[in-house]
C-alpha cells in the first residue's frame, strides 16, 4: 500500500514539474549528456552485478515457487 502511494505521488510530482513550470532560459553544459549516460550505465551495471550476486537465491526462489504450485495441484 505504501509503495503504491509512493509511486503515485512520485508520478504526480514529476507530471506537475514537467507540465506546469515556466521557461527557465537555462544553459545545459555539453558534458551533462555524458554524465547522464554514465549514471545510467553505472545503474545498469550495478543492477546486473546485484542479480549476479543473488542469482542462486533468485533461481531457487522461483523454482520453489513453481514447484509448490505444481505439488499442490497434484495433491487435490
Amino acid at each position: 500500500m505504501f509503495i503504491k502511494k509512493l509511486i503515485t505521488s512520485t508520478f504526480l510530482a514529476v507530471y506537475l514539474l514537467i507540465f506546469f513550470c515556466e521557461t527557465a532560459y537555462a544553459y545545459i553544459d555539453p558534458a551533462t549528456g555524458s554524465y547522464l549516460f554514465q549514471i545510467l550505465l553505472a545503474g545498469l551495471l550495478g543492477a546486473l552485478f546485484a542479480v549476479k550476486m543473488y542469482w542462486k537465491s533468485i533461481k531457487s526462489f522461483t523454482v520453489n515457487l513453481f514447484s509448490k504450485n505444481k505439488n499442490s495441484d497434484t495433491d487435490e
